[in-house]
């Protein structure tokens, strides 16, 4: 547990590539991604069942085709990358 009281489920080292298939896996029961990249912070609303876009899997993905990290599972919200404000309403 860390200084905020928050608990990781899982870890997973970042030497261990994860790529387009696991992405999606991610996404899978969840009901929103949250995507940010520098400054800009897209959302994706996800079907409630079946397969997510393509659209919101390749935003999860970075240049080499890799997961980008951080990758968070916050209830039914996965967020990939960094974004003070975003983490802040998020995670408190």
């Amino acid at each position: 547990m860390d200084a905020n009281g928050i608990e990781a489920e899982e870890k997973v080292s970042a030497s261990r590539k994860l790529g387009r298939d696991d992405a999606a896996a991610l996404l899978e029961g969840r009901r929103r991604l949250v995507v940010a990249k520098g400054k800009k912070v897209a959302e994706f609303e996800l079907p409630a069942r079946g397969k997510a876009p393509d659209e919101a899997v390749d935003a999860m993905l970075g240049p080499t085709g890799n997961l980008r990290a951080p990758t968070i599972r916050v209830g039914d919200t996965v967020v990939v990358g960094y974004h003070e404000e975003t983490f802040d309403a998020l995670l408190g």
